[in-house]
């Protein structure tokens, strides 16, 4: 497990991402409206993943102003 909050934002922000680039390759522009719930549940978890990101973000700054 990762300890140090630089090595969790690093890593979040790299899942962060490749969840984002994940979730470009499921865009479909046929104009299909079609509801698939694995496409609704990977958009919900890069949703999490980027919120996961932006705090780990906030804590390193906060602990950064700190030394």
């Amino acid at each position: 497990m990762i300890k140090s909050t630089k090595g969790l934002l690093i890593v979040t922000v790299i899942v962060a991402v490749l969840m984002i680039a994940n979730t470009f390759s499921y865009i479909e522009f046929t104009g299909k409206e079609e509801f698939r719930f694995t496409r609704m549940l990977m958009y919900f978890t890069t949703f999490l993943a980027v919120y996961n990101a932006g705090f780990f973000t906030q804590k390193y700054i906060q602990t950064r102003k700190k030394k």
